[in-house]
Parts: structure tokens; C-alpha cells; sequence
């Protein structure tokens, strides 16, 4: 087989991987080659399936880097927003080497999950920085949390309620952010104006604009260096990032 009829084989066979019609659409060739590319298709498909996996892992690979390197630029393109926000609270080093933002939904289950891993994280690795944005997407109660985290802030008590309504067992309904709030020290009745301020909607607002440009999809997703981890991790997986964002180029 020539090296012209060798590459329509493999682009054949990356066209039905992907679903496309078929390799007579491959152009540049007549009508003969077509036929004989096709034939030879089904031949080394009958005689080795694992031809059509191959292909499929390929183009799957190849989808895969398209995406990270799109990701790599929306966050080069927001690196301003999401790493150096003087607004966002945060946890850990205030002069960590190393900055994860976290997106969360205060009703997740697994941004719940991930609190014990960030805790042993931030234990562990001394020289982190783990900023916490607000990206209620699961509903109005969810959004309610948000409203009265953002407005702790004002009140220098967004740590202490973030954790108390992250271990929560139950739906951070107002009677439980009231109980919660003032267990944390809070002034509730202070609080309860806070969460109204068009401010707090405003950084919610810009949360959820800034999830949309990285195409943040669920919760929890993070930012470590220039890699979104979509979804929850182990600890081993997140001190990887977190080395391999450490020795990144600047």
C-alpha cells in the first residue's frame, strides 16, 4: 500500500470512529481508490477489531488535549479574577506559592466530601492558599447560603460559618443559617441585612460568570495552576496538582 493510500486508510478509520458517513467521503481520490480504502477498511476491521478502539481512543485523546488547552487559556485569559480578587475569602497561606480555587455549591455532597481532604491539604502543604468561590447552583436554598457566607464575610466569620454549614446534615434553611450563624458568633440580625446587599449578588453574579467563561459545568470544580479538576478528588490526587502547580513556569 502507498503512503497516500496508507493515510486515507487511517483517515478513513478516524472518520467512522468519529461517526462520520463513511471513507467514500474521503476527497481527493476517484472513485476506484474510494472503493478499494473502503474495502480495505472492512477487511482489517473483520480481521482486527481492535483497529476501530484504537481509532476511537485516538480521536479521544485528541478531544482531550483540544479541551485542555482551551481550559490552560480561560484560565490565563481570568487569572486576574480568579487567582488575585482581593474580595474572596480564603483559607490557608494568605501568601500561599501556590493558589486553588475552589467553585462550590454549599448544598453538594461532594464539595462536603472534599472539606477533610482541603483540611489535610492545607495541614500538610503549609504553603497553600485555597480560595473559596461561591457558586450556588442547586437551588434557591443553596443560593440563600451563599447570600449569608458572603455576608459573614463583612463580619470577619466566613471561615466559621463555611465550615459549620459544610458539615451540615440537614438543608441550610434560614432557622439553620440563623442557629448556625449565632453559634458562630455572629450578629444575626446584622447578618440577615447583609445577605440583601446588592453587593453579595453582585460577587455571586460574577462567580457564576466566571464559571460560564471556564466552562465550569457542576460542583465542586478547582483551579490548581493552570489545570480545572472538574469534580471531587483524593487527597494523593491533589497534592499532585498541587506539586505539579508548584514547579510550573511563571
Amino acid at each position: 500500500m502507498n503512503r497516500t493510500l496508507r493515510n486515507a486508510v487511517l483517515a478513513g478509520a478516524l472518520a467512522l470512529g468519529a461517526g462520520a458517513a463513511s471513507a467514500q467521503q474521503t476527497p481527493g481520490f476517484t472513485d476506484a481508490q474510494r472503493a478499494e480504502i473502503v474495502g480495505i477498511l472492512r477487511d482489517a476491521l473483520r480481521s482486527d477489531p481492535s483497529i476501530l478502539r484504537e481509532a476511537l481512543e485516538g480521536l479521544e485523546l485528541a478531544e482531550r488535549r483540544e479541551r485542555e488547552g482551551a481550559g490552560r487559556a480561560a484560565i490565563a485569559a481570568n487569572a486576574e479574577a480568579l487567582f488575585r480578587d482581593p474580595a474572596d475569602p480564603a483559607i490557608g497561606n494568605p501568601q500561599g506559592a501556590v493558589t486553588v480555587v475552589e467553585f462550590f455549591d454549599p448544598r453538594c455532597g461532594y464539595c462536603k466530601r472534599m472539606i477533610p481532604v482541603v483540611e489535610e491539604l492545607l495541614r500538610r502543604q503549609r504553603d497553600v492558599r485555597w480560595v473559596m468561590k461561591d457558586f450556588p447552583i442547586l437551588g434557591p436554598t443553596s443560593v440563600l447560603a451563599s447570600r449569608a457566607l458572603l455576608a459573614a464575610q463583612k463580619q470577619g466569620k466566613y471561615a466559621e460559618l463555611h465550615d459549620a454549614v459544610m458539615k451540615l446534615r440537614e438543608e441550610p434553611a434560614e432557622p439553620v443559617l440563623k442557629r448556625e450563624a449565632e453559634r458562630a458568633g455572629l450578629d444575626w440580625a446584622r447578618l440577615k441585612r447583609d445577605m440583601d446587599d446588592p453587593a453579595v449578588q453582585r460577587r455571586l453574579d460574577a462567580n457564576g460568570r466566571l464559571a460560564q467563561a471556564l466552562q465550569i459545568q457542576g460542583t465542586p470544580a478547582m483551579v490548581v495552576g493552570g489545570t480545572l479538576v472538574p469534580g471531587a478528588v483524593d487527597l494523593a490526587t491533589l497534592e499532585r496538582l498541587v506539586a505539579e502547580a508548584r514547579t510550573a513556569p511563571r
